[in-house]
């Protein structure tokens, strides 16, 4: 379909008009902004970087009930997802809907995980492209992302001053498109082109880069390597650095109990967590953070493009913005490059 104009007077009355489904998108709470369920359209806030946790919750929730059970009955009361109904995400930025893209890879793997991809297939992806790149720790551009990227994405918007220029991108795009049909204008002619200028002009304002090309193929041959120790050296274990990667996916699943009444859950888990490897006779393979930082750029940076063709990194820098002891997997690699 045709670029659409998206005038930012009518931005409020879109987000109405998407009110009938769930609808999720930026807004602020404590002064950091947060991927929410909207009711007002004036909560949103589309005037942001990058929100500070990413959405990924959406499609694979912090915790949820895979199903209910009574103790002595044979009978489950299983989770339907789509009860949730459809949902649009609004205004979220490309990396992050390209890292949804990388983890469906998982989830559809050697098992269909039939409560991820029923989200999947009920959610529509509506992108904000990255006219300034977000963080000074950006790095898209070195893991195959963009700031203008369209993989993962149903519909794009650019910021164009006084208004979005609208792409639709896939079927799904098309059809919220005509959902918005009555608050959309026929944009400029030379939209599409300015757009590609933008893009361009926002990669190049992108300061911090890696060189990726051979490190999948060289990590494993430093398993030993003692650079695994330094960058390791002041890590806390908080597990800050996954919970915030929009691509980590690491979950537990618990039996509770109580009065007879229990559920089955599953719940993000962390790798960086030294009982996460912890087998039942009480030994643990990666029992220093040497190991499980080994672990965490091995997985992102070698195992996974091994296995899916694809390293599991978009980019986001929120790893290096939000450590609170200032690790960089930037620096991290380029030891990996050197070793």
């Amino acid at each position: 379909m045709a670029v659409k104009k998206l005038s930012k007077d009518k931005v409020a009355d879109a987000l109405k008009e998407l009110s009938k489904f769930r609808l999720i998108a930026p807004a602020k709470s404590d002064e950091v902004v947060v991927f929410s369920e909207i009711t007002d359209p004036e909560e949103v806030c589309l005037d942001y970087g990058n929100s500070t946790v990413p959405p990924k919750k959406v499609v694979f929730p912090q915790t949820e009930t895979l199903f209910r059970f009574v103790v002595g009955n044979p009978e489950l009361e299983e989770k339907n997802v789509e009860e949730e109904g459809t949902t649009v995400i609004f205004g979220l930025r490309p990396c992050d809907a390209r890292a949804m893209a990388i983890v469906d890879k998982l989830f559809s793997w050697d098992y269909e995980d039939p409560y991820y991809l029923k989200r999947r297939q009920l959610t529509t992806v509506v992108g904000m492209a990255c006219v300034e790149p977000p963080s000074m720790n950006c790095f898209c551009t070195s893991v195959g992302g963009s700031p203008f990227g369209k993989e993962g994405l149903d519909l794009l918007l650019t910021d164009m001053g006084d208004y979005f220029a609208v792409q639709a991108l896939t079927e799904k795009g098309e059809k919220l498109q005509e959902t918005l049909s009555s608050h959309l204008e026929e944009a400029p002619a030379d939209d599409e082109k300015k757009v590609e200028e933008m893009e361009a002009a926002s990669k190049g304002k992108i300061k911090r880069s890696i060189d990726t090309q051979g490190i999948p193929e060289k990590l494993p041959g430093l398993w030993d390597n003692e650079l695994w120790k330094k960058v390791s050296a002041s890590c806390l274990g908080c597990g800050i650095c996954t919970f915030l990667c929009p691509t980590c996916h690491c979950f537990d699943i618990q039996d509770e109990v109580e009065s007879g009444e229990g559920r089955r859950a599953r719940m993000w888990d962390s790798c960086m967590f030294s009982e996460y490897t912890v087998h039942a006779s009480g030994h643990n393979p990666r029992p220093t953070r040497r190991e499980r930082t080994r672990n965490r750029i091995s997985h992102k940076y070698s195992y996974y493009p091994k296995r899916f063709e694809v390293i599991a990194c978009v980019g986001c820098g929120r790893c290096i913005n939000l450590c609170p002891v200032n690790i960089d997997i930037l620096d991290i690699l380029s030891q990996v490059v050197d070793a």
